[in-house]
């Protein structure tokens, strides 16, 4: 009898899931994406200073030095309370190349240190390319415009993707005629598009800057629900 009882309600369980019938979600996926121009507020300049010499000691004492007045040289233009960052630094030897298939050797070291400065005030870029480099920056990465803020911009963008998201959902459901209903699920990705120059060109003092526009650029992905 213990037996009969604890099989019986296994094996209704067991008919009971048989008979369900499992109706299957019917959903629709759609992408938006908007984009929200500003103008830029702040720019940042990447200065690098390059150094060879016989010893890893050299090299290095040749760019600490020379970092430090470039350094200094940016403080000049950009006051005592300059936002400067070092962002890399390296110090690595350089080997020969025997084509005799020889173990290559040590012919010296070269050191780079890369330093970050922003601005805040664009009429001073074109002054710091060129105190930058006359200060020791033998090469300058680039010259990118963005913004000190820029959640205001993103979420107008992400506003605009999420409209033309469920646009775009309802387009695809009214084509098999069906509406959307609850939205299911929502994710976003947005990125800050700066404005890039080659700061080299830049050099000299004469040479015209226009900052442009920034582009902030938010993607949405929406899942909804269809219904008759």
């Amino acid at each position: 009898m213990n037996k009969t009882w604890v099989i019986l309600p296994v094996l209704a369980f067991f008919c009971l899931s048989a008979s369900a019938q499992v109706i299957p979600r019917r959903f629709i996926r759609s992408f938006g994406e908007g984009t929200v121009s500003a103008t830029p507020d702040q720019a940042k300049i990447q200065f690098s200073v390059v150094t060879q010499a016989v010893t890893a000691e050299a090299a290095a004492a040749q760019n600490a030095t020379q970092v430090t007045t470039l350094l200094a040289a940016l403080r000049s233009v950009l006051g005592p309370n300059a936002e400067l960052k070092t962002l890399s630094y390296s110090l690595n030897p350089n080997y020969s190349s025997p084509r005799d298939g020889s173990q290559p050797i040590i012919l010296g070291y070269t050191a780079s240190n890369t330093v970050e400065a922003t601005v805040t005030d664009l009429a001073l870029i074109g002054k710091l390319i060129d105190t930058g480099i006359q200060a020791g920056g033998n090469r300058v990465q680039g010259l990118r415009f963005g913004l000190k803020d820029d959640q205001p911009q993103r979420q107008q963008a992400l506003k605009l993707a999420t409209a033309q998201a469920k646009a775009h959902a309802d387009a695809m459901a009214s084509g098999l005629n069906l509406r959307t209903g609850a939205v299911v699920s929502i994710q976003e990705g947005s990125v800050v598009s700066g404005v890039l120059l080659d700061a080299r060109a830049l050099a000299a003092p004469s040479t015209p800057i226009e900052t442009g526009q920034v582009d902030v650029h938010a993607t949405v992905t929406l899942e909804v629900d269809l219904t008759q």
